[in-house]
């Protein structure tokens, strides 16, 4: 780990190195005037500047920080803008002057400025790194990554195949890897608890991270059947042994662990919500028909044991029964079918997503209302059952340039197409409505070109919520862009994405 004295040092060799790229690099702009700095800010949204009072012939072209800097240019090109101001020139002079910034008062007369959508955002001051500098380009206002944490020193953070087979081949002590997304919530809760546990048992064990999400990694994945994120593998003398699993998540069960690894628990299965002690009645292929006869008014929620959204609505849904039962006058019974496992009563009311709502009548289908969800509306409907508002068209029966996929078709379209950037949304999502034109904007602009799709998934519908788990999809919208099929990287911007700027991603990945 390097002291801050060291860090900084090598920052401001690297900042002092930079003037050279503006040679070879056209995608790093000089700027001199203010009324182009001005133009600059106004035309680009993400711009990282270089101010300097430096001389060009200090640097030779071959420095290896020259590279560094070309390499970020090229990597972040559509996404992020780099430029330079020398501050030690009259004209760079001026400018520097009149946007108030002074780098004589830096170590090494240099500074990097960030400015978004037109006004300063921020001094850039994380690591001097690709993976820093790209990371910062691609989400100025996002975390940092794992290893700038300086409380994960004593996890060894692990880029590369090459780098991993290397440490397993020469460490003698035990290891446990952590395999891991960057954008996985779990993983990003488990880190602090996974750093802590390294520090605790430094010495003894090694403790490592690598994020395995690119489709580079793609075989080291199956190797240790890496399904989800994040995957925990113990190694001795190189070999695997075991995964970390259910055994709890504090650092000390880490460290216990560690003691004495053993194989994964089984997990305890989640009780089945109809054997719970639940006030809902829970119907069955058989029942169903019976029990609507018997109670001429019945509010009915198709779900799925694996739904988040009906986990979430449970808990209202029993509230709610518990209340109504009270009753002696009680408007109407809720019940509750899983349509996963009695399926034909699923199939005759076309359960396409989860959970749906129905209310019954004397037996016969009348409403489908989703948007029952809390306990109160719940109440309020059955005391009063109105028709829902008419529902608004599906984006997928709108006429547009957009190609609506499912689990069937997915894998397949995708390998035909050079360029697809892929929407996984659910209907009801209010970022998904935001979103939903302005991607369609984009696919306009692009549908001539038969080499570029692009596509949406709703995750809701039949069997397309397992795919959307496969690809990576914790929340809505999500953005992945493929290459012939393959997973390249996921689009880390704003949920409230602009057209513009989705036209701009998908020109810097074209490009």
């Amino acid at each position: 780990m390097l002291s801050a004295v060291d860090s900084c040092c090598n920052k401001t060799l690297w900042l002092l190195s930079v003037l050279e790229a503006v040679k070879v690099s056209p995608l790093i702009e000089k700027v001199s005037d203010h009324k182009d700095f001005k133009k600059l800010l106004r035309t680009r949204t993400n711009v990282l500047v270089l101010t300097v009072l430096y001389s060009l012939s200090a640097v030779t072209s071959g420095d290896s920080h020259l590279k560094l800097l070309s390499d970020v240019a090229q990597t972040v090109k559509g996404q992020g803008t780099i430029a330079w101001v020398n501050c030690g020139d009259s004209e760079g002079r001026k400018l520097c002057k009149k946007v108030k910034v002074d780098p004589s008062s830096k170590r090494g007369g240099a500074e990097l400025l960030h400015y978004k959508d037109g006004t300063f955002h921020t001094e850039y001051n994380r690591p001097a790194t690709f993976k820093s500098m790209v990371a910062f380009l691609k989400d100025p206002s996002g975390p940092p990554l794992w290893e700038e944490n300086p409380e994960a020193k004593d996890v060894i953070h692990i880029e590369t195949e090459k780098d991993f087979r290397k440490l397993l081949k020469k460490e003698e002590r035990p290891v446990l890897m952590m395999f891991y997304a960057p954008w996985c919530g779990v993983c990003k809760r488990m880190q602090p608890i996974f750093q802590q546990a390294a520090t605790e048992t430094k010495g003894k064990y090694v403790l490592a991270g690598m994020n395995v999400h690119p489709a580079e990694f793609d075989g080291l994945k199956q190797e240790f059947n890496v399904k989800g994120y994040p995957t925990f593998c113990y190694f001795e003398k190189g070999k695997f042994l075991h995964h970390y699993e259910n055994y709890g998540a504090t650092a000390k069960d880490i460290a216990d662990w560690m003691k004495n690894p053993q194989p994964p628990q089984p997990k305890i299965p989640e009780l089945p919500w109809s054997e719970t002690d639940s006030p809902v009645f829970h119907l069955t292929d058989e029942s169903f028909d019976s029990f609507l006869e018997e109670h001429p008014a019945a509010l009915v929620m198709f779900y799925a044991p694996w739904c988040g959204h009906c986990k979430k609505m449970k808990p209202e849904y029993d509230e709610a029964a518990e209340i109504l039962n009270k009753g002696a006058d009680s408007p109407g019974v809720l019940a509750a079918v899983d349509a996963t496992v009695h399926k034909s009563v699923g199939d005759r009311f076309k359960i396409s997503g989860f959970p749906t709502v129905k209310y019954f009548e004397k037996g016969e289908e009348k409403y489908t209302l989703p948007q029952l969800r809390s306990k109160e509306k719940i109440i309020e409907f059955m005391h009063n059952p109105q028709a829902p508002p008419p529902p608004e068209q599906s984006w997928e029966d709108k006429p547009s340039s957009v190609s609506h996929l499912g689990s069937e078709d997915f894998r397949e379209a995708l390998k035909k197409k050079k360029h697809a950037l892929v929407m996984f949304y659910a209907p009801w999502c209010p970022h998904c409505k935001n979103a939903v034109p302005h991607f369609t904007t984009a696919a306009e602009l692009f549908k001539e070109d038969r080499k570029i799709v692009y596509a949406a998934l709703d995750c809701t519908k039949g069997q397309n919520h397992e795919l959307c788990k496969q690809e990576g999809v914790e929340g809505y919208p999500t953005f992945n862009y493929y290459n012939y099929g393959k997973f390249v990287e996921k689009y880390n911007g704003d949920r409230g994405v602009s057209g513009a700027t989705l036209s701009h991603l998908l020109s810097y990945l074209f490009l």
